[in-house]
């Protein structure tokens, strides 16, 4: 069963209908937690979201994957000048509703169904309320909106199946890094050679992980020839030359782990303890061998099953916090 979800984005509604995302920071701009920013990480894919700007509901979107990690997008430009320059982004494909649904006429209708709290709207005036941003709203809301109106629903389901998936998004925001190291005049050539191998896990920095790490902390494969390695905190997202090749800033694990762990299905804890997301499908999980895995997360037996690998090292321990707090989907 789906979630709903409205958006208000009236400074970056275009931008944002335009890539087919939605892109919110973290946190305020004092550092303050913001249910409407949280909310980016509770969507899941199939979810689906109404796009409020212009006092008009003028779009319905549909989650097509978990948000991750990414900085600002750079047709932002000076919008929201005073936001995180990392946020998160949650690709959403978008089709247009028509005619458009403005809710002041409607709030008698949908002010009873609005969320007494973080609701997105002024349940007695309609108008949008601020900070609002991604907000839950309920069945009942979803429906008042679309019933006047008309969206292309085959679309929506079909729509951004091939173009929105975490690997091509991914590959976009790092072929935009890696285009901003070739630029950069600091860095010597062969600094950069070693940084972009890097961002496939090999050169120098799969050598320098291979030194600290031998087998895959999941599957305890060693045939290096079947491990790749991977950054604990994402190449995107360091920011600098020496974390991209810190072989602290690497695991060497097997394909399936490896994209387990950068998709954020799974993480860990210090002491090696696995940590599985629970909106991963235990089913897949299953299919893909990994029994241990999904024993632990059910808890078939009376003492839990807790899939442990040896501790971390202090300076793995600090990515790995990252790692825990930037891509594990909680």
């Amino acid at each position: 069963m789906p979630q709903f979800w409205w958006v208000n984005h009236n400074q970056t509604a275009r931008q944002e209908i335009d890539g087919q995302y939605l892109w919110s920071p973290k946190t305020e701009s004092n550092g303050a937690r913001s249910v409407f920013y949280n909310n980016m990480r509770r969507a899941a894919p199939g979810d689906l979201v109404m796009s409020f700007f212009d006092q008009a509901i003028r779009y319905v979107g549909r989650v097509a994957e978990f948000a991750f990690t990414a900085p600002k997008p750079a047709e932002f430009k000076e919008t929201g000048s005073y936001w995180n320059q990392e946020g998160w982004l949650l690709p959403v494909f978008w089709t247009p509703l028509v005619p458009p649904v403005r809710p002041k006429a409607l709030i008698d209708v949908l002010g009873p169904h609005l969320p007494a709290k973080y609701s997105p709207i002024n349940p007695s005036s309609g108008s949008g309320n601020q900070k609002a941003y991604l907000a839950s709203v309920s069945p009942e809301v979803f429906q008042t909106i679309v019933d006047g109106a008309a969206f292309d629903g085959a679309a929506l389901a079909r729509g951004g199946a091939n173009s929105l998936t975490f690997e091509v998004v991914n590959e976009l925001l790092e072929n935009a890094v890696e285009r901003r190291i070739k630029e950069d005049l600091t860095l010597e050539d062969t600094v950069k050679k070693s940084v972009i191998q890097a961002r496939r896990g090999q050169g120098k920095f799969r050598a320098n992980v291979e030194t600290i790490e031998h087998s895959c902390r999941l599957t305890g494969v060693t045939n290096s020839a079947l491990l790749i390695a991977s950054h604990i905190k994402p190449w995107r997202l360091c920011t600098s030359a020496q974390e991209r090749l810190d072989g602290m800033n690497g695991l060497l694990l097997t394909p399936d782990a490896d994209h387990l762990f950068d998709r954020g299905f799974i993480s860990f804890e210090d002491g090696g303890e696995v940590l599985i997301s629970p909106r991963v499908d235990k089913a897949d999980l299953r299919r893909l061998g990994f029994e241990q895995l999904v024993m632990q997360s059910f808890g078939f037996s009376e003492a839990p099953v807790v899939w442990r690998t040896e501790a971390f090292t202090q300076p793995q321990q600090s990515y790995l916090a990252q790692h825990r707090a930037d891509v594990f989907v909680g």
